[in-house]
Protein backbone atom coordinates (compact mmCIF):
# COMPACT_ATOMS: atom_id res chain seq x y z
CA UNK A 1 0.00 0.00 0.00
CA UNK A 2 1.68 3.39 -1.13
CA UNK A 3 0.67 6.52 0.75
CA UNK A 4 0.24 9.96 -0.81
CA UNK A 5 2.06 12.70 0.81
CA UNK A 6 -0.27 15.67 -1.11
CA UNK A 7 -3.57 15.29 1.28
CA UNK A 8 -1.89 14.74 4.38
CA UNK A 9 0.57 17.92 3.16
CA UNK A 10 -2.59 19.82 2.70
CA UNK A 11 -3.98 18.89 6.07
CA UNK A 12 -1.13 20.28 7.94
CA UNK A 13 -0.95 23.09 6.02
CA UNK A 14 -4.58 24.02 6.74
CA UNK A 15 -4.55 22.70 10.27
CA UNK A 16 -1.32 25.51 11.08
CA UNK A 17 -3.89 28.50 8.87
CA UNK A 18 -5.76 28.19 11.31
CA UNK A 19 -3.37 28.72 14.51
CA UNK A 20 -3.66 32.60 14.29
CA UNK A 21 -7.08 32.62 14.16
CA UNK A 22 -7.03 30.29 17.41
CA UNK A 23 -4.36 31.89 19.14
CA UNK A 24 -6.30 35.43 18.57
CA UNK A 25 -9.49 33.97 19.83
CA UNK A 26 -8.29 33.05 22.63
CA UNK A 27 -6.69 36.91 24.08
CA UNK A 28 -7.78 37.79 26.91
CA UNK A 29 -9.97 34.80 27.45
CA UNK A 30 -7.74 33.60 30.26
CA UNK A 31 -8.92 31.33 33.09
CA UNK A 32 -9.49 32.66 36.48
CA UNK A 33 -6.85 30.71 38.84
CA UNK A 34 -8.97 30.16 42.05
CA UNK A 35 -6.60 31.30 45.10
CA UNK A 36 -6.26 29.17 48.19
CA UNK A 37 -8.13 30.55 51.30
CA UNK A 38 -4.44 30.79 52.70
CA UNK A 39 -3.37 32.84 49.22
CA UNK A 40 -6.32 35.38 49.71
CA UNK A 41 -5.50 36.25 53.59
CA UNK A 42 -1.93 36.40 52.94
CA UNK A 43 -2.70 39.10 49.96
CA UNK A 44 -5.09 40.97 52.08
CA UNK A 45 -3.00 40.71 55.10
CA UNK A 46 -0.62 42.56 53.58
CA UNK A 47 -2.30 45.22 52.08
CA UNK A 48 -3.58 45.79 55.99
CA UNK A 49 -0.47 45.62 57.05
CA UNK A 50 1.16 48.29 54.90
CA UNK A 51 -1.88 50.35 55.81
CA UNK A 52 -1.97 49.91 59.71
CA UNK A 53 1.35 48.11 60.95
CA UNK A 54 4.34 49.32 59.00
CA UNK A 55 4.50 52.70 60.10
CA UNK A 56 5.54 50.96 63.66
CA UNK A 57 6.51 47.43 62.78
CA UNK A 58 8.56 48.38 59.91
CA UNK A 59 8.46 46.95 56.03
CA UNK A 60 11.12 43.80 56.96
CA UNK A 61 8.73 43.43 60.36
CA UNK A 62 12.13 44.33 62.77
CA UNK A 63 9.89 47.05 64.40
CA UNK A 64 12.25 49.75 66.16
CA UNK A 65 14.69 48.98 68.80
CA UNK A 66 13.34 49.89 71.77
CA UNK A 67 10.50 51.45 70.87
CA UNK A 68 8.31 48.58 68.88
CA UNK A 69 9.03 45.17 68.89
CA UNK A 70 9.91 42.89 66.13
CA UNK A 71 7.32 40.62 64.55
CA UNK A 72 9.46 37.37 64.21
CA UNK A 73 9.90 36.41 67.90
CA UNK A 74 7.59 33.60 69.72
CA UNK A 75 4.77 35.72 70.97
CA UNK A 76 3.67 36.11 67.30
CA UNK A 77 4.22 32.49 66.79
CA UNK A 78 3.06 31.44 70.02
CA UNK A 79 -0.55 31.43 71.17
CA UNK A 80 -2.70 33.19 68.50
CA UNK A 81 -5.60 33.86 70.91
CA UNK A 82 -2.99 36.28 72.93
CA UNK A 83 -2.01 38.13 69.82
CA UNK A 84 -5.70 38.35 68.46
CA UNK A 85 -6.37 40.10 71.95
CA UNK A 86 -3.33 42.46 71.75
CA UNK A 87 -4.60 43.71 68.54
CA UNK A 88 -8.36 44.00 69.35
CA UNK A 89 -7.11 45.82 72.78
CA UNK A 90 -3.53 47.11 72.49
CA UNK A 91 -0.86 46.68 74.97
CA UNK A 92 0.94 48.86 76.98
CA UNK A 93 3.18 45.94 78.52
CA UNK A 94 6.98 46.66 78.12
CA UNK A 95 7.79 42.70 77.54
CA UNK A 96 11.10 42.27 77.07
CA UNK A 97 12.09 40.10 73.71
CA UNK A 98 15.22 38.78 72.16
CA UNK A 99 17.10 40.56 75.33
CA UNK A 100 15.50 44.14 74.61
CA UNK A 101 12.86 45.70 76.12
CA UNK A 102 10.16 47.81 73.79
CA UNK A 103 8.96 50.69 75.39
CA UNK A 104 5.99 51.87 73.01
CA UNK A 105 2.52 51.23 73.84
CA UNK A 106 0.23 48.77 70.64
CA UNK A 107 -2.55 51.17 70.93
CA UNK A 108 -6.26 49.29 70.19
CA UNK A 109 -7.77 49.05 67.00
CA UNK A 110 -11.49 49.22 67.95
CA UNK A 111 -12.51 49.89 63.96
CA UNK A 112 -10.83 46.90 62.26
CA UNK A 113 -13.10 44.30 60.91
CA UNK A 114 -12.72 40.24 61.77
CA UNK A 115 -11.50 39.42 58.69
CA UNK A 116 -8.68 41.76 58.59
CA UNK A 117 -7.36 40.68 61.87
CA UNK A 118 -7.23 37.47 60.92
CA UNK A 119 -6.15 38.10 57.40
CA UNK A 120 -3.13 40.78 58.82
CA UNK A 121 -2.29 37.94 61.67
CA UNK A 122 -1.91 35.30 59.60
CA UNK A 123 0.24 37.64 56.97
CA UNK A 124 2.71 38.12 60.49
CA UNK A 125 2.43 34.70 61.37
CA UNK A 126 3.60 33.40 58.13
CA UNK A 127 6.27 36.46 56.94
CA UNK A 128 9.21 37.97 58.72
CA UNK A 129 10.77 34.09 58.99
CA UNK A 130 7.78 32.71 60.48
CA UNK A 131 5.19 30.04 59.59
CA UNK A 132 2.28 28.87 61.69
CA UNK A 133 -1.07 28.16 61.41
CA UNK A 134 -3.37 30.51 59.56
CA UNK A 135 -5.53 32.98 62.11
CA UNK A 136 -9.39 32.37 61.21
CA UNK A 137 -12.14 34.84 61.13
CA UNK A 138 -13.66 32.15 64.04
CA UNK A 139 -10.94 32.80 65.82
CA UNK A 140 -10.96 36.48 66.18
CA UNK A 141 -14.98 36.12 66.69
CA UNK A 142 -14.48 33.71 69.32
CA UNK A 143 -11.64 35.87 71.41
CA UNK A 144 -13.27 39.14 70.91
CA UNK A 145 -16.94 37.39 72.50
CA UNK A 146 -14.92 37.04 75.53
CA UNK A 147 -13.34 40.43 75.88
CA UNK A 148 -16.91 41.93 75.78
Amino acid sequence: MKIHPGPLIIFFISCFSYLPVLLKAQEGNHCAVKKSPYRLAMDSGKKVYSLKCVSCHQADGLGVPNVNPPLNSKKVTGDKNKLISVLINGSAIHEEINGITYNNAMPPTPGIKDQEIADVLTYIRNSFGNKVSMVKVSDVKSVRSKLK
